[in-house]
């Protein structure tokens, strides 16, 4: 169990863009990392569009947002397109 307060520990991840994202590559800026558990159910959807909706304020903050669930990168694509959301999802189907 990671501690509050403490680094998080690296990963590699495919994005929705086609990229592979590391945490790594976020160093010196503020994260957001949020897991839930699907895409495109009414609370993963409210979140994700809370999220969209705060990009000024996050920005201001430095900080970048990065959604992470199961589903894989073709579904990610589909619910970033439908809801016009404005930062990467990583797709972990391991776990």
């Amino acid at each position: 169990m990671i501690e509050k307060g403490s680094a998080a520990p690296d990963f590699t991840l495919p994005a929705d863009d086609g990229t592979q994202v590391s945490l790594k590559d976020f160093r010196g800026r503020k994260v957001v990392l949020y897991f839930y558990p699907k895409d495109d159910t009414p609370g993963c959807t409210t979140q994700a569009c809370g999220l969209r909706d705060a990009e000024d304020r996050l920005e201001a903050l430095n900080t970048v947002v990065l959604g992470v669930s199961p589903d894989g990168v073709a579904s990610h694509v589909r619910f970033k397109k439908k809801f016009d959301l404005n930062f990467r999802l990583l797709a972990d189907e391991n776990h």
